[in-house]
């Protein structure tokens, strides 16, 4: 090929064998783009069967649509451990491997724990001060919690999982797009792809919680020990979670479900063994989200109240209820073991020398609070101040101080 661009060059213009060299490049043009393509192709499915080696031969991955987008270590966020698992991902175009490492067995490296698709799938940022550099994996068939080592390998995979997303749904813009006039509704079906039953929901880890999400009973080691619902992911005592029902992620094959769940999947309804009495003012879901709360984040307890050496409380004000502090034992818990009507209590700040403590006092009553930094004091200080003047989520305000 460079011959002959340095031969056409220098022919002249009417010279009368130019045009058979000009076809003549034109074809060894196109067939070392042929050969080119050859050999990307042979090295693609080269990578494939290698992985396919060290998975010890145990997924059918070798296909000629397969592309192998990203591979590496991560970290797996676990709902029951402290310390994060070490796991390790195969990203293709179509599908996201999820395996552990294993002791070496005829060149097998990894075992497949999980086979999620890339269709449906979604993939967030988590805002975890305990688990910096952490994202959300949720497909159908699973939902992983993941932890990077660094920020910039958390935006590499999270780019990754994007490039593959934004492939699948492109390839089926075209399928959507022929869908006409009552079809057209299933688009919008099939992108409802949270649903109950659908999708593999996000556990709620168990230290977030201190009493089952369903009756708020307390948690104990014995007698009431925790469970999960395969439905919904909250975390339930074993009274609450006494149910099976077919989930779609889970080739409708029968899980335990908690009670609402149950009821929401197969559309019977079972008599409640519970009291039927008015919900307590101190049953309000903790709502560990920012959007349901103007305010929340742990603070530690002190003071006489709490006891000399207080615990962590998960505190927040709520929208819905802006004039009142409620104090969780858990982010998740469904229940506060303490409410406090802020209206008319003065904020202080606490002794001096240590700058993140502050109080709340009013006819005799104190309260004790120490924030983890003094920025965090600060805005907290500021939403107290707020709601003990009666302030409004409705009225003017100077920004949204919740986490």
């Amino acid at each position: 090929e460079l011959l002959l661009k340095e031969y056409l060059q220098k022919l002249p213009a009417e010279a009368p064998d130019r045009a058979d060299a000009q076809k003549a490049l034109d074809v060894i043009f196109s067939a070392a783009q042929h050969s080119n393509a050859a050999i990307t192709e042979m090295e693609r499915l080269q990578e494939l069967w290698e992985v396919y080696q060290r998975l010890g031969l145990e997924d059918d991955i070798v296909d000629p649509s397969n592309t192998l987008l990203r591979e590496g270590p991560v970290l797996k966020i676990s709902f029951r451990r402290s310390d994060p698992m070490e796991r390790y991902l195969f990203l293709f175009n179509n599908m996201l491997l999820y395996c552990v490492p294993r002791v070496i067995q005829v060149g097998a490296h990894f075992q497949v724990r999980t086979r999620i698709d890339v269709a449906g799938m979604k993939v967030r940022e988590l805002v975890d001060a305990e688990f910096p550099h952490s994202f959300l994996v949720s497909g159908k068939q699973r939902t992983l919690e993941l932890q990077a080592r660094s920020q910039e390998e958390m935006t590499s995979w999270m780019q990754a999982f994007h490039a593959a997303i934004e492939q699948i749904e492109k390839r089926n813009e075209s399928f959507k797009a022929a869908v006409q006039g009552s079809e057209g509704d299933s688009q919008e079906q099939e992108l409802q792809c949270e649903e109950l039953g659908l999708r593999a929901p996000l556990w709620i880890r168990d230290k977030m919680v201190t009493m089952c999400m369903r009756c708020q009973d307390p948690f104990n080691a014995l007698t009431r020990r925790r469970h999960h619902c395969r439905a919904c992911g909250y975390v339930v005592c074993a009274r609450c979670s006494d149910f099976r029902a077919e989930l779609k992620y889970d080739d409708n094959r029968p899980n335990r479900v908690c009670f609402d769940c149950y009821t929401f999947l197969t559309g019977n309804v079972l008599p409640e063994d519970k009291d039927d009495k008015k919900r307590g003012i101190l049953e309000k879901g903790s709502a560990a989200g920012s959007e349901q709360n103007l305010m929340c984040s742990f603070l530690q307890l002190v003071g006489d109240k709490w006891g000399k050496n207080g615990p962590r409380g998960w505190c927040a004000i709520p929208r819905d209820d802006p004039l009142v502090l409620y104090v969780y034992a858990a982010p998740q818990d469904m229940r506060a073991h303490t409410s406090i009507p802020l209206l008319g209590y003065q904020v202080t700040a606490g002794p001096q020398g240590d700058p993140r403590l502050f109080q709340l006092q009013q006819s005799g009553q104190l309260y004790s609070f120490r924030a983890e930094t003094e920025e965090l004091k600060g805005r907290w200080v500021k939403a107290m101040e707020r709601a003990a003047s009666g302030w409004s989520p409705g009225e003017p305000s100077d920004g949204d101080l919740s986490d």
